[in-house]
């Protein structure tokens, strides 16, 4: 993996462990046996919350995977037309946002989100929303967090998903149409 290898600057050097030590922190077991459906227990018991995984088929343009945070539980959707190596890696760097707490800096306005998404608690939106999808630090840290996680993978499949709620599927749609507007087709 390319972040290892490389020097790079000091705040590069500075990510690097600080991811190291959000990896390190979920005190992984070294067995050799671990999932992503064990990581997730792992995860989950970190965070004191349940984690679901959702397979959906989301619109044109849309990102390849979203983390969304409800107040009970944390769903990581991805896309499931994706081959299943890179199905992986979307679930890992999305648990790489989940892991490093990452929240949103949405620029909708309270009542803006309300009006979209009337249905939709407007703290869970802007938080999905918020996350800069370029090359930001959050963005930095939560790809190499999952490269971490894929080392210690040792399977590249994921386990089979339980279906998803049509309620859930409707949500990654608004979810995704907003969070990329320029790009549908």
């Amino acid at each position: 993996m390319r972040w290892r290898h490389s020097g790079g600057s000091q705040q590069t050097r500075n990510i690097r462990k600080w991811c190291e030590g959000q990896v390190r922190a979920l005190n992984l077991p070294e067995d050799g046996h671990l999932t992503i459906e064990r990581l997730i227990s792992y995860i989950a018991q970190r965070k004191g919350r349940k984690i679901s995984l959702a397979p959906l088929t989301l619109p044109n343009g849309s990102p390849d995977g979203l983390w969304m945070a409800t107040a009970d539980e944390d769903y990581v959707l991805y896309e499931e037309r994706l081959a299943p190596m890179h199905q992986r890696a979307v679930v890992l760097h999305e648990l790489g946002h989940l892991i490093c707490d990452h929240k949103g800096t949405s620029v909708l306005t309270t009542e803006a989100l309300s009006l979209l998404l009337p249905s939709l608690d407007t703290a869970l939106v802007r938080r999905t929303l918020g996350r800069e999808h370029s090359h930001s630090q959050a963005e930095i840290e939560a790809e190499y967090v999952g490269s971490l996680l894929a080392d210690r993978i040792n399977s590249s499949l994921i386990g089979e998903q339980p279906s998803v709620p049509a309620e859930l599927r409707e949500l990654a749609g608004r979810l995704s149409a907003l969070e990329n507007p320029s790009r549908r087709r």
